[in-house]
């Protein structure tokens, strides 16, 4: 009986993961479908950016399933979903990312300052390079709860779980109306991801 429930047991997680795996090739190429466009609005910016980083955000982003496909449009004019085509998101999308990283090197913090930026917004970047130049969950994380959350009325520190591997292996939780902590994680993990997957 055991080795049959352990059996059945394997089966189904082999299952998961075999469909796991093709819902990631499929948002991959999806993603990838918007690597001309990006390389075109790379090539009339003056930017560090590359064309990798920026289909790494798409990912991280919407996965390419949203006509905002860099959620840029707050960036843009503090209207959520106001940016109705690809392009225009993808061009604005890239001048807040060169922005950032012209700042982050300006303050002389690591390229990964200015990725979270793009998440937590431009002043991220001074309070990195404040406190020690180079960021990491724990910094990203006390910003969150100390900056972003309560300007955008979370001040009791309340949070929620968020469902994200890279999430659960710190806890899993994000404070309520604070962006994401694990933003630049995520855009990193994703830069992995699109290179495998893209070989297939």
């Amino acid at each position: 009986m055991f080795k049959v429930l352990r059996r059945i047991i394997s089966l189904l997680l082999l299952v998961f993961i075999g469909y796991q795996t093709y819902v990631i090739h499929e948002n991959v190429h999806t993603v990838l479908q918007y690597k001309s466009m990006v390389e075109e609005v790379l090539d009339n910016n003056d930017t560090q950016a590359n064309v990798e980083l920026v289909l790494a955000m798409i990912y991280t982003e919407t996965k390419g399933g949203e006509v905002d496909v860099m959620q840029s449009s707050e960036s843009s004019d503090g209207v959520a979903n106001s940016i109705t085509d690809s392009q225009t998101s993808i061009k604005q999308g890239v001048t807040l990312l060169s922005k950032n990283l012209a700042l982050a090197d300006k303050a002389k913090v690591d390229v990964w300052t200015a990725v979270q930026a793009y998440n937590f917004g431009t002043a991220y970047i001074d309070y990195v390079a404040k406190n020690g130049g180079t960021n990491t969950i724990e910094l990203a994380k006390a910003y969150s709860r100390d900056v972003v959350a309560p300007s955008l009325g979370n001040t009791t520190g309340e949070t929620y779980f968020y469902r994200h591997p890279i999430a659960l292996l710190s806890g899993g939780k994000l404070y309520r109306n604070g962006g994401n902590i694990y933003y630049s994680q995520e855009v990193h993990f994703n830069l992995f991801l699109i290179e495998i997957m893209s070989a297939f």
